[in-house]
């Protein structure tokens, strides 16, 4: 069975990814849900940057021999297998980003995220030894608008502080992503507001990949938390030949 590696966002664990998992796997896939470096309880959010974090995950796989890999990124989970896609391309079957950033060569996170959001972790990352939260009110009405006040609390009692260095970081591609010989889906939760819908997710880092295959669905960006189920079913749809 090719294996499904679901690499989260920001604040979060591979935990989180879990409810998810658990939906794929009674459809008898094998799912891996790692976390990346950065966010393991105990790592120096001071110190971790992006090619830490994407690096955490080529070793993952290679230390796992995991090939024909469904890879799967929510988030600024697209950063991370942007570049491992980049640096394993033998390994990886198809690349699946789940409302995920998109870069180009050169681009940091903080390049495609509002400014607002760059004023504020920039801020944070300050004052915190670079380590950035999520204010609860931004998690509420833009991350989980689709759940109710006490799931939101919840989930949020879960995430973890990130370290401000994989927003700011400059990844390194020796190709754009468009011209890498692996298949690539686009998942696209039509509620998110994560981002702006001014600055969407799709189509405006979506169509940076090429040739793709688009699936949608209604749901806010956390639809990790809100509706596993569906996004199970989405990323099915989306990561199957």
């Amino acid at each position: 069975m090719e294996p499904y590696v679901l690499v989260h966002g920001a604040w979060h664990t591979g935990a989180e990814m879990e409810a998810v998992a658990a939906h794929l796997r009674k459809k008898g896939y094998l799912v891996h849900c790692p976390t990346v470096a950065g966010n393991n309880r105990g790592d120096d959010r001071a110190k971790i940057g992006l090619e830490d974090a994407i690096g955490s995950i080529v070793s993952y796989i290679e230390g796992n021999d995991l090939r024909n890999v469904r890879l799967i990124g929510h988030s600024y989970g697209g950063m991370v297998i942007s570049g491992v896609a980049d640096r394993l391309t033998d390994r990886i079957r198809r690349l699946v980003y789940v409302n995920a950033f998109v870069p180009l060569d050169g681009q940091c996170l903080n390049d495609m995220a509002p400014p607002h959001y760059v004023s504020l972790f920039d801020t944070m990352a300050a004052a915190n030894n670079n380590a950035v939260m999520l204010p609860f009110e931004i998690w509420r009405e833009a991350f989980i608008n689709d759940a109710d006040l006490d799931l939101a609390k919840s989930a949020y009692a879960k995430l973890n502080p990130h370290p401000n260095n994989t927003f700011t970081d400059k990844i390194t591609l020796k190709r754009p992503l468009a011209e890498l010989s692996v298949s690539k889906s686009y998942v696209n939760c039509r509620q998110d507001i994560s981002l702006p819908h001014s600055l969407p997710w799709h189509p405006r880092l979506s169509e940076r990949l090429g040739l793709f295959r688009l699936v949608e669905c209604d749901g806010s960006h956390e639809m990790f938390f809100s509706n596993p189920a569906r996004l199970a079913q989405a990323i099915e749809e989306a990561a199957r030949d």
